[in-house]
C-alpha cells in the first residue's frame, strides 16, 4: 500500500513537472528564433530587445500555450465523463458524435448564416460567442439523441454503431452545407476543422479558461457518483445516488467541455478517446479520485506536446493539430481493442 501511494506520488510530480517542461518549450520553439533570455526579459516584463519579439510571446505562443494545456485538460476529462457514463472504452465525443453535432453547430453558424471568421485566429467577441453558442447547442442535441438511444439499447456495442451512424448523418449535413457555402466561408470553416490552439485570441482567453475550469469543477464534483456507477446503476442507487440528476449533470459537463474546445479550437481527435486510458494504464486503477486528476494533467501535457510539434521551426508552417494527435492516440486504442480482456476498466 505505501509502495503503490509512493508510485502514484511520483508519478503526479512527474507528470506535473513534464507539464512545466512542455509548456515553456512551447515559448521557447516556434518558426521565429528568438534567444532564451529574450523571452525570460518578455515574461518577466521588461521591454524587448525586438518589439516583434514581445508580439510574438504575448500575442501568440503564450495564449497558444495556455489554450492548449486548458483544452488538452478539457477534451481529455470529456471522453473519460462518456466513458464511464456509456460504460464503454471507445466512447468519447467524437465516436459518439458528440463532436460532428458541435461541428454541425459552427457550420450552421458559418456556412448557412453568414458568419465567417476569416480564419480560427480572427474571432471578434460578438461571432465567437455565436460560434461557442452554435457549438454547444449542436453537442447538446446530439448528446441528447445518444441518449435517448441509450434507454432502449443496453447494448453498448450497439449504441456505439448508433453514435457512429448519427455522426454519419451530422457529417452529410455538413457536407451539404459545404456544397452551397461560398469558397470563403468553406475556407474559413476547412482550416477550423483542421484544429488550432491559436484559436483563442488574448482578449477572450479569460473566458475560455474559465468555461474550461467550471466544466473541471463539475467533474470533479462527480467523482464519488462516478465510481459507484462503475459497479452499475443499480448498485449506485442503492448507494444513494441519484442516477438520472447525476447522468444529466455528466452529459452538461461533458458537453460543455466539448462545445467550448470545439468552437475555439475545432475538433480535435484522439485527445478524448486515448488520454483516459493512459491515464489507467499508468494508474493501474478505474478510481476517479486518482483517475480524473491524472487524465486532466495528462490531457494538457498531450496537448502541450502536439502543439509544440505543430509549430517546430523544421517545419515551413503550422502543421494542423489533427495530423498529429493520431500518432499518439492510435497505438493507445489499438492496445486497449487488442488487450481488452485482460484490462478490466469498470470495476
Amino acid at each position: 500500500m505505501i509502495a503503490r501511494t509512493k508510485h502514484i506520488s511520483i508519478l503526479f510530480i512527474l507528470l506535473g513537472l513534464g507539464i512545466i517542461l512542455l509548456f515553456f518549450a512551447n515559448l521557447f520553439w516556434g518558426a521565429v528564433s528568438i534567444p532564451v533570455e529574450a523571452i525570460i526579459n518578455i515574461l518577466i516584463g521588461n521591454e524587448p530587445e525586438k518589439r516583434a519579439w514581445g508580439h510574438i510571446i504575448l500575442e501568440s505562443r503564450l495564449p497558444q500555450a495556455i489554450t492548449a494545456l486548458f483544452a488538452g485538460s478539457g477534451i481529455a476529462v470529456s471522453g473519460l465523463l462518456l466513458q464511464t457514463a456509456f460504460r464503454n472504452p471507445l466512447a468519447d465525443a467524437g465516436i459518439l458524435g458528440i463532436s460532428a453535432g458541435a461541428s454541425l453547430g459552427v457550420a450552421l453558424i458559418i456556412l448557412l448564416f453568414g458568419g465567417a471568421i476569416g480564419g480560427v485566429a480572427n474571432f471578434n467577441f460578438s461571432s465567437s460567442m455565436t460560434v461557442v453558442i452554435g457549438a454547444f447547442v449542436g453537442a447538446a442535441f446530439i448528446l441528447a439523441i445518444i441518449m435517448g438511444f441509450a434507454s432502449i439499447i443496453k447494448n453498448n456495442v450497439m449504441l456505439l454503431i448508433v453514435g457512429i451512424m448519427v455522426g454519419y448523418l451530422t457529417s452529410s449535413v455538413i457536407s451539404l452545407l459545404k456544397y452551397w457555402s461560398t469558397s470563403e466561408k468553406l475556407f474559413s470553416y476547412m482550416v477550423w476543422g483542421m484544429g488550432d490552439f491559436s484559436g483563442v485570441p488574448i482578449s477572450q482567453l479569460l473566458f475560455f479558461c474559465i468555461v474550461v475550469v467550471i466544466g473541471l469543477f463539475i467533474a470533479v464534483l462527480l467523482m464519488k457518483p462516478l465510481n459507484a456507477m462503475l459497479l452499475g446503476d443499480r448498485y449506485a442507487a442503492n448507494l444513494g445516488v441519484n442516477i438520472k440528476y447525476t447522468r444529466i449533470l455528466l452529459l452538461f459537463c461533458a458537453g460543455l467541455l466539448t462545445a467550448i474546445t470545439t468552437a475555439y479550437c475545432g475538433p480535435i481527435s484522439f485527445i478524448g478517446l486515448a488520454v483516459p486510458h493512459i491515464a489507467r494504464l499508468m494508474l493501474g486503477t478505474s478510481d476517479h479520485k486518482l483517475l480524473l486528476p491524472s487524465t486532466i494533467l495528462v490531457g494538457a501535457a498531450m496537448a502541450l506536446l502536439c502543439n509544440m510539434i505543430s509549430i517546430l521551426p523544421i517545419f515551413s508552417g503550422v502543421i494542423p493539430l489533427n495530423a498529429i494527435t493520431p500518432i499518439f492516440g492510435a497505438p493507445v486504442i489499438i492496445y486497449v481493442i487488442v488487450n481488452q480482456k485482460r484490462i478490466q476498466y469498470f470495476k
